[in-house]
């Protein structure tokens, strides 16, 4: 076989057949995901790389060439990233496979085992793994620039000593960063390091109370970003004190969501309610001031007024993303979804979930197991998304008084237990899903915690900002164009005497027998067609339904017009309904797309809408058999 033809064939074969087969020596390079692996491996080969499957699977590897010092070349493979040997996705198994031969294919001739040099506490017991695969290794503690940038001091040959493996410092970016690393593979084709015995049976715990000691040994001096980052996690990730500390930080978040936007609300609510009454001053009684005022005007303005609800909510969100304790919550939430027998991984989608189920449905991608895959993805609806806000804060402003019990807000507790039916509602859909349509194995969370640090007020502020448009974007494009064909519908034909008349009355009409039995009336039963199109659109319909219904006592405030119009058992149901109810249209055009299945995205809307009837109906006839 020609050099050529070898190096087009996408396996490795060991040091012997290499030689026998005119092959250059092959180099593996392996190593946890994000600790800079394909930047070295792009470094060396000078980004001449080819990519193909490796045999029977779908899994990509790169192969490239590189120069070493001595004008001789090896043959580089970029593996997937792994966390270890004991492999949780399928490119984690075909990685671990090539290594230690039990592919098929043949092992490398040598393993670079990359680790990010300011990770080494918490990824060393992935070195001390690869070494028991069998194979050579030399490890590389990359990024050792930034790493010392921040004050971290390595004793390099006392690590060395006590991995029994070459290790060299490296930074991959630049060119003299990776110097250390060639003159170490030279050496290596002259002498290869030591073969370790093959044992993948060692229990994972010895191994990372091991690495946990030589990290100790090696670390001379810690960065103080570090010590503060162990120190406040003893605290926040303590089993009993940490679950504690992230619901009392919850339960904050919606004290404030309420407490801290009322004052903005009510400046917003009265500047809209202001133009619409300058408007309808400014322009004669025609069917278009009515159009202005009472579509687009009281539409658009029942749901702008939540954009300061809106901002606080993210404001918290992108604050704990930025200090790094949003993975810590991640990690304490993993072991309650591992008892539903739901993957750890499903936390990250999840969460993505309360912002939009669209993204959070997406990043489901993450999760190997496509049993897991589906069951968070079917699952993520009930995440309370952004669009629920304005529809949960209507309903309780109107009919959940602003009183205090102790130290807390009444409208807050209630919006906390809105969120949390729909926390606990997942989790037991989950568990249920498991041993049933979705069965299968789960895998335990494995994530980077990165150090504590203060959000960058730059960053942060775009972030802000970009929810911010993307809500009042689609309060100037969605709820404006349903509001304006609601109007329509709503205010014709002319001659209708009321509401029921009208076509939008008429449309309800078809729902209203199906939803009276919950406590739904006719005007809920119109507003929740729009509201498929987005969930606060439901909010935008009430909003221009009422303000046609009267337009002389309109000025913009939609809570008086629910609280003469709607009973607290009805509005109790409404609220039940959203936490339950399926989301929007693009939302279960999404939930297709990523199962490729119209069969599961029946199902998604058959059993949300199922739970959403049945919660209202229980919701209202035990609130009427209370309130009598």
């Amino acid at each position: 076989m020609s050099e050529a033809a070898a190096m087009e064939r996408p396996a490795v074969g060991g040091a012997a057949e290499t030689k026998a087969a005119g092959r250059h020596f092959t180099v593996a390079l392996m190593g946890a995901p994000n600790c800079g692996k394909s930047t070295l491996f792009n470094g060396l080969t000078g980004g001449r790389a080819r990519v193909a499957n490796y045999p029977g699977a779908t899994v990509e590897m790169r192969y490239g060439e590189a120069a070493l010092p001595s004008g001789r070349k090896v043959r580089m493979v970029d593996l997937p990233g792994v966390y270890g040997v004991n492999p949780r996705s399928r490119d984690e198994q075909v990685a671990v496979d090539l290594v230690s031969g039990a592919g098929g294919e043949g092992r490398p001739d040598l393993i670079l085992a990359l680790i990010d040099a300011s990770t080494l506490r918490t990824h060393l017991h992935s070195i001390l793994q690869m070494k028991r695969l069998g194979a050579p290794m030399i490890v590389v503690l990359n990024m050792m620039d930034l790493a010392r940038r921040d004050g971290l001091e390595l004793d390099v040959d006392l690590l060395a000593k006590r991995l029994g493996v070459p290790t060299v410092t490296a930074w991959a970016t630049r060119s003299a960063g990776r110097e250390a690393v060639l003159k170490a593979l030279d050496a290596a084709l002259d002498a290869p390091p030591p073969v370790p015995s093959v044992d993948l049976t060692e229990d994972l715990k010895a191994t990372q109370s091991d690495a946990r000691a030589i990290a100790a040994e090696a670390i001379v001096r810690d960065p103080t970003a570090h010590k503060l980052t162990r120190q406040i996690d003893a605290v926040v990730l303590h089993p009993v004190l940490g679950p504690f500390i992230l619901a009392a930080l919850l339960f904050f978040v919606f004290q404030a969501v309420f407490s801290w936007s009322a004052a903005p609300m009510e400046a917003i609510e009265g500047a809209i309610g202001a133009i619409g009454e300058f408007v309808r001053g400014a322009m004669p009684p025609t069917w278009y001031r009515s159009l202005i005022v009472d579509g687009a005007i009281a539409g658009v303005g029942s749901v702008v007024v939540f954009l300061p609800q809106i901002l606080i909510l993210f404001a918290f969100i992108l604050a704990l993303e930025a200090s790094g304790y949003m993975a810590r919550a991640a990690f304490l939430m993993d072991e309650l979804m591992m008892r539903v027998g739901l993957n750890g991984r499903a936390f990250i989608p999840l969460l993505s979930s309360f912002a939009c189920a669209i993204p959070g449905i997406m990043a489901a991608r993450v999760i190997s197991c496509e049993r897991d895959r589906i069951t968070t993805i079917l699952i993520a609806p009930l995440m309370t998304c952004s669009a629920r806000l304005p529809v949960y804060s209507i309903m309780i402003g109107a009919f959940i008084p602003a009183s205090s019990v102790g130290l807390f807000n009444l409208q807050g507790l209630v919006l906390f237990a809105l969120y949390l039916i729909g926390v606990v509602s997942a989790v037991t859909v989950a568990f249920i899903l498991k041993r049933t349509a979705a069965r299968g194995e789960t895998q335990a969370l494995i994530m980077e915690l990165p150090t504590y640090k203060a959000p960058e007020a730059g960053y942060f502020l775009i972030g802000l900002w970009t929810r911010a448009s993307a809500f009042l974007k689609r309060a100037g494009t969605i709820i404006l164009a349903t509001s304006i064909g609601l109007w329509f519908l709503a205010a014709y034909p002319t001659n209708a005497s009321g509401l029921r008349e009208t076509y939008a009355g008429r449309l309800g009409a078809v729902l209203e027998p199906l939803l009276k039995p919950i406590g739904f009336n006719l005007e809920i039963a119109i507003a929740l067609v729009p509201g498929m199109a987005a969930r606060e659109v439901a909010i935008s319909a009430l909003g221009t339904i009422y303000a046609i219904q009267n337009p002389e006592e309109n000025d913009g405030a939609l809570i008086d017009a629910l609280q003469s119009a709607w009973s607290l058992p009805t509005a109790l149901a409404f609220l039940a309904w959203f936490v339950f109810a399926p989301q929007c249209f693009a939302t279960l055009a999404t939930i297709r797309r990523e199962t490729n299945s119209w069969r599961w995205t029946g199902f998604a809307f058959a059993y949300l809408t199922g739970l959403a009837y049945a919660a209202s109906a229980v919701t209202y006839w035990t609130a009427r058999a209370v309130i009598g």
